[in-house]
Formats: structure tokens, C-alpha cells, sequence
């Protein structure tokens, strides 16, 4: 039997992020887990986020994958406030990941799950921030890892794997 663990991803990725993607879904596969998540093996019978939560409940762990959805060449931060204020320089882009990625994280942490979050090049905010959980937050594995990026990126999730694999067996 394996082991469900919710995993938060945006459903439409572009090649590159499919396949960081894939890298993922296999060191889950690999380790006997169960990827749950609305819109992919889930669908929802109840509002979204209510469903979103009826899932998790069931699940050992989370997986979160912020991988860039929305990204913007002009903007301000914190617009009218002073000294906070900044504005995008004219080279410089911003990169958002999918909302559901805070707000699934949001009730993977409030249920206690052990997070494992990756996130996109540029994707910063919200539970990308460092220091935000007790979780390290790694970059999304390439594609294509040499092997020492493979063994590096299997201890990552070994250890997460033994808390979900604790929090599923009652240990």
C-alpha cells in the first residue's frame, strides 16, 4: 500500500517545469507514495478549498512545487507606504507561483504534515520565504541530475519520507 501524500503543483507547466515535475513524481513513486491533488487525482464534490482540505486530512505529507504561473516587467511593492515602496527596475521581472500554493501549504502546515517545498528560480513570497517554516526550501530539480545531484536530492526526500512514513504508520 502506499503512502498518500498531498502535492501542491500548478495543472498547466511548461516543459521545463513538466519535467522538474516528473523528477518529483518519481522519487515519490520510487519511495511507495501516492501523489494526491486536486484536479489530478482528485476532483472536487465540494467547494475547492474545502475539497483541498478533505484530501490533505487523508494524506501523510506535502509536497509543494511553486513553479512560476504569472510573471510581470512593471509593478510596485507596497505602493504608498514610503520607504517600503519599490518599484520593478526596467530589466528586472517578477515571478509568481500559483496561489493554491500558499493556500494548500497553509493547511498542510496547520494539519501538521511534513512539508517538502521546491521552488522555481525567481519564486520568492509567502511560503517561499526562508525562515517562514521550519522547511528548508530547495530549487526545482532539473530534469536531467548528474548523480551526485540525484543522491543529494534522495536524501532530501528520505528524510522527509521517514516523518510522512511515521505520521502514516502511527510511530
Amino acid at each position: 500500500m502506499k503512502i498518500p501524500v498531498f502535492v501542491s503543483s500548478p495543472t498547466a507547466l511548461n516543459p521545463a517545469q513538466a519535467a522538474s515535475r516528473a523528477v518529483v513524481m518519481s522519487f515519490l513513486d520510487d519511495l511507495h507514495m501516492e501523489p494526491r491533488a486536486l484536479g489530478r487525482s482528485d476532483y472536487p464534490s465540494e467547494l475547492p478549498l474545502r475539497e483541498v482540505l478533505v484530501i490533505a486530512r487523508h494524506c501523510a505529507g506535502g509536497v509543494i512545487l511553486g513553479y512560476e504561473q504569472f510573471r510581470a516587467s512593471a509593478g510596485t511593492w507596497k505602493r504608498g507606504v514610503g520607504k517600503g515602496e519599490r518599484t520593478l527596475g526596467k530589466s528586472e521581472t517578477a515571478a509568481f507561483p500559483s496561489p493554491w500554493n500558499h493556500l494548500e501549504a497553509g493547511i498542510l502546515f496547520g494539519l501538521g504534515l511534513p512539508l517538502l517545498i521546491f521552488r522555481e528560480s525567481g519564486i520568492s513570497g509567502g511560503v517561499f520565504d526562508n525562515g517562514v517554516t521550519d522547511v528548508f526550501i530547495h530549487p526545482t530539480p532539473a530534469a536531467r541530475l548528474a548523480e551526485a545531484e540525484r543522491n543529494s536530492l534522495k536524501e532530501v526526500f528520505l528524510k522527509w519520507h521517514s516523518k510522512a512514513a511515521a505520521r502514516y504508520y502511527g510511530v
